[in-house]
């Protein structure tokens, strides 16, 4: 089935559904009485499923609306319109008492560690805290035998219980993130440019944790980055993401070995070759000019100024997200 022309899967198979999400925070002018005078189409008509299991990898450059998708799908921003199931409950129609069971369900992995924990609360107040939130474990010595265990999984020695966020590495921050997003024994969860404020070598080990806590407790994650070399790792789908608009969805493999679109295309040319020989052989596609302002998006094709495959149709009609191959989805007329 679809909605949209998106691409959709069997319900026994989705846990999380989005339906032609829209985004569009209002602008406005006047500091006494303030009138709305265009809207920032952060996202604009997005629709994607993720499968029990499956790690879906969104990337796209920064302001393309990833963030904005994750936060809707976290009802931390109320959308414009379009619709979010969670196991065949909209999301949408849900007041604050009943998204409280979705939120133990539901968790986040926050882009930084350094502002994402509270400096004021020790390691293990913070992992503890979600689980007294949520009553999970109502009994404080249970708590904190959890808290222990949860440090063991993600690699961090019992003593930091007891240590400040400051008193801590970037990736041990991090680490303490994921403990807490695990704390309440989510089925889902959101890893919001997870990886992009660290090291590359810290990436690998948190990239590999990530990877080992998704078999080990069966995890789906939604992994928001810009990052593709890292996403390669660990998702087992792509979708890319343009000015708000969702132009390409693939299988990890498919995606990195037949790009259709030329964002697609101009994205992964940008990604370094470890072997300088092959480097400096390379032909890259760079991206001309600057991503045009959400608040007036190009007509047609919002990619269309930008394309080195443009034709005069794509400034006037707006492509179908259309499935070209079995698996592999593209927003493009000219495939």
């Amino acid at each position: 089935m679809s909605v949209e022309g998106m691409p959709q899967g069997q319900d026994s198979d989705v846990l999380v559904r989005v339906k032609n999400l829209k985004m569009h925070f209002p602008v406005t002018e006047g500091a006494l009485i303030p009138q709305v005078v265009g809207h920032v189409k952060a996202v604009d008509g997005v629709s994607f499923d993720i499968k029990k299991g499956e790690t879906l990898g969104l990337v796209g450059e920064s302001g393309c609306g990833k963030t904005t998708t994750g936060r809707c799908i976290l009802q931390l921003e109320k959308p414009t319109s379009g619709d979010i199931e969670y196991d065949s409950v909209n999301l949408g129609n849900l007041n604050r008492v009943g998204m409280l069971p979705m939120r133990q369900r539901i968790q986040v992995i926050f882009q930084d560690p350094y502002s994402s924990l509270n400096p004021r609360m020790k390691i293990g107040e913070i992992i503890s805290e979600p689980m007294h939130v949520h009553n999970i474990e109502p009994d404080q010595q249970t708590r904190d035998k959890r808290v222990l265990e949860l440090l063991s999984v993600c690699g961090l020695n019992a003593k930091f219980v007891d240590r400040y966020p400051h008193e801590m590495s970037g990736g041990q921050r991090q680490r303490v993130g994921i403990a807490r997003a695990l704390a309440v024994r989510p089925e889902f969860i959101i890893c919001d440019e997870a990886v992009s404020a660290l090291d590359v070598s810290i990436q690998a080990q948190v990239i590999n944790l990530l990877e080992d806590l998704r078999d080990e407790f069966n995890l789906t994650y939604l992994f928001i980055a810009h990052d593709l070399s890292v996403v390669r790792h660990l998702c087992h789908r792509v979708a890319v993401m343009y000015l708000g608009k969702m132009v390409e969805l693939a299988d990890c493999d498919e995606l990195y070995d037949n790009p259709m679109h030329p964002y697609t295309k101009a994205l992964l040319s940008a990604v370094p070759i470890p072997d300088p020989t092959i480097e400096h052989k390379r032909k890259h596609q760079v991206v001309k000019g600057e991503i045009p302002s959400p608040i007036n998006p190009p007509s047609g094709c919002v990619f269309h100024p930008r394309c080195i495959s443009a034709v005069d149709g794509c400034s006037k009609a707006i492509p179908e997200f259309r499935e070209v191959k079995p698996g592999h989805w593209v927003a493009c007329s000219e495939v």
